[in-house]
């Protein structure tokens, strides 16, 4: 069973394809600024589980760019 389930996920964001990137662009900043110390406090070493997390518990957010045409 994954955790967090996709039905938790995606009441934060809105689609399926928004949480993908949300939580890819999350897990890279997790893995670039985390140091090893920190990652062991935390219930998994894994970025991207670290990311679901923090995106179930509603502390990622994110902003949708306006679509433009021909930009």
């Amino acid at each position: 069973m994954i955790y967090p389930s996709i039905d938790k996920l995606i009441q934060h964001v809105d689609s399926k394809y928004t949480l993908v990137i949300v939580a890819a662009k999350r897990a890279r900043q997790i893995k670039n600024n985390l140091l090893e110390k920190e990652k062991k406090e935390h219930k998994t070493y894994k970025e991207v589980t670290m990311a679901l997390e923090e995106i179930a518990q509603g502390d990622v957010f994110y902003e949708r760019k306006k679509k433009t045409m021909g930009s």
